[in-house]
């Protein structure tokens, strides 16, 4: 493919992973035509949206779920520094587009918030102190504080510790650091900065249905616009997938080797959430519990205070469902439709080998309020039935694929990259902590399918991301000078 002309790319979904990408792209290389298309009529409604995005900042400084405990009690901390390294990148790209006016209003999308770890229990306690004993030395994890004194934890959880005697065994861990993250309105800032571009055309109520590789090795992509059913026909060198939950039946169409042994299992998310501003007021922080045993990770209980559209609100989950649809407005038929020849075994490997998920998964579906309530009870012990509803959040599709590692039909937590051999086809699959780390997601898409521009568009990426070919994890210094930038860029002082 020559590289010396602009190119033609289109993206396929209006969220997060798409929006970061294309910013990138606007950037390193103005001249390339932009194409989007997205199946519903704005940016951002499905897992992106801020009532469906359960991801609101994870920087590993409370999320348990990135320091596992392993079998002889040591704790595998390298998870949690990956995790914190690549939020720091995605705050760098943030600040850039702020500092150069192409996004607007930090305050609007981020905010500061304590990130506090909660547990209860002899073994959690002796988990959580050796936890922050190995974490608050290390500078990315500067001002972590730890405390089992429940007079201490009064002050930093209030609504949490009210109801709860002193012979309780609780610790918890708190910095202030953190921060609220709204991904559904930083999605709509960055798909509005994509479409004033000159080269840039983001196309709503536009779906697409098919793909086909031509003899000049650029790609037919079948379009239909909804608003008048029209069926369109475009051309492009590249194409970006990064359409959450139907991801997987879009890369299937391309018919890429790559799209072969690859299904999904799809995950409703459910949250209890609270208005009452007396309550809400007397909670200010993220807080994240230890899930329960033999859980997946996505079932860590963890109570959040929320900044929706100037709107303050508690949200306690999550609550997990199984269902057909991967997306919240897709279609009963989905998995069903994502089963061929090539995946049928992986699928069937994968249900017998994750029959534990899929009970949990049942026993969440039958929960009535009341059984919600007293999970919620175990974080916030005098909490009252009439302070909470139950909102019900995106969807999560988990990537089934098959490794050498655990053969056939292993479910893999966390986002998926799949690209194509000659590098046309680029698809984001999965879910956390992706949001929070879709501009590291976004510059592995680059580095590994645009090797031939790595020298053209290095200069660049390193003014927008000043960390980037340096490791925060290992440079202390490089570390706080872009936590300081980037805080002043972000309004997060």
């Amino acid at each position: 493919m020559d590289s010396t002309k602009p190119k033609k790319v289109i993206m396929i979904g209006a969220g997060i992973m798409s929006s970061t990408f294309g910013s990138f792209l606007k950037n390193i290389e103005p001249d390339w035509n932009i194409k989007l298309f997205e199946r519903l009529d704005q940016p951002g409604i499905e897992s992106s949206n801020e009532k469906n995005n359960a991801g609101t900042g994870h920087a590993a400084l409370c999320e348990l779920n990135y320091t596992v405990e392993q079998k002889d009690g040591s704790i595998d901390i390298e998870k949690a520094k990956e995790i914190n390294e690549q939020f720091e990148v995605s705050k760098q790209l943030w600040s850039y587009l702020v500092k150069n006016k192409e996004i607007q209003n930090p305050q609007e999308f981020i905010r500061p918030l304590p990130h506090i770890s909660f547990v209860q229990g002899g073994d959690n306690v002796n988990f959580l102190r050796k936890r922050y004993e190995l974490l608050s030395p290390l500078p990315m994890f500067e001002g972590m504080e730890y405390s089992e004194d429940l007079s201490e934890l009064e002050k930093w959880i209030p609504l949490m510790t009210e109801g709860r005697t002193s012979d309780e065994s609780v610790a918890a861990s708190k910095i202030d650091s953190g921060t609220d993250v709204n991904f559904g309105e930083l999605t709509r800032k960055l798909m509005k900065n994509i479409s004033e571009h000159d080269n840039a055309e983001v196309h709503y109520n536009h779906e697409v249905l098919d793909f086909e590789k031509r003899k000049d090795n650029k790609w037919g992509v079948k379009v239909r616009n909804l608003e008048n059913d029209q069926v369109e026909y475009h051309v492009a060198d590249y194409i970006f997938i990064g359409a959450g939950g139907n991801a997987i039946p879009l890369l299937q169409k391309t018919k890429i080797p790559e799209s072969r042994h690859l299904g999904g299992f799809p995950i409703s998310g459910a949250f209890l959430v609270c208005n009452n501003p007396e309550v809400v007021d007397r909670h200010n922080a993220k807080v994240y519990g230890k899930e329960p045993p033999n859980t997946p990770p996505m079932t860590v209980p963890h109570l959040d205070r929320r900044y929706i559209q100037g709107d303050k609100s508690l949200l306690f989950g999550p609550f997990a469902a199984i269902g057909p649809k991967f997306l919240k407005n897709g279609s009963n038929l989905d998995l069903f439709r994502s089963i061929n020849p090539s995946n049928v075994l992986t699928m069937l490997s994968s249900g017998i080998k994750n029959l534990p998920l899929v009970k949990y998964s049942i026993q969440q579906v039958m929960m009535d309020k009341e059984d919600r309530m007293k999970e919620l009870r175990k974080f916030v012990p005098e909490a009252k039935d009439e302070d909470w509803d139950l909102l019900v959040a995106g969807k999560r599709v988990q990537v089934i694929k098959d490794t050498e590692e655990y053969g056939k039909g292993f479910i893999q937590f966390g986002t998926e990259v799949v690209h194509s051999k000659d590098n046309s086809v680029m698809a984001l699959l999965g879910e956390s902590p992706g949001a929070s780390t879709s501009v590291s997601v976004a510059l592995e898409v680059i580095e590994k399918n645009f090797p031939q521009y790595k020298e053209k568009w290095e200069p660049k990426i390193k003014e927008m991301i000043p960390s980037y070919g340096h490791s925060l994890i290992e440079d202390s210094a490089l570390l706080k000078e872009i936590r300081k930038e980037t805080s002043q860029g972000l309004d997060l002082e």
